[in-house]
């Protein structure tokens, strides 16, 4: 067990200067999903090809988003958490 997995807390990937996390409220098709995220806005969130088929995302996951600096209403997913790291963020207060 390394260091920051003891007691069960591991060392999860933070948002960058323009991410936000979010919370997949739709599926949209043609790889895009309706996103709630913590700063109060619904976007539309587009799925990069690096992550298509290789990243499952579902309604519920919790992601992280990065804002288009001339569409705020748009973005693009860059990470999708696990359900047990999701767990800990909401735990540790940085969700809802």
């Amino acid at each position: 067990m390394s260091d920051g997995e003891s007691n069960g807390r591991r060392n999860l990937r933070m948002p960058d200067d323009d991410e936000v996390f979010a919370e997949v409220t739709n599926m949209l098709g043609a790889n895009r999903i309706q996103v709630r995220c913590v700063d109060g806005e619904e976007r539309t969130a587009r799925i990069p090809g690096r992550m298509q088929k290789r990243v499952w995302i579902r309604e519920g996951d919790v992601v992280l988003v990065e804002p288009w600096d001339w569409q705020d209403e748009k973005a693009d997913v860059t990470f999708r958490y696990e359900k047990n790291e999701a767990d800990q963020l909401r735990d540790e207060g940085h969700i809802q």
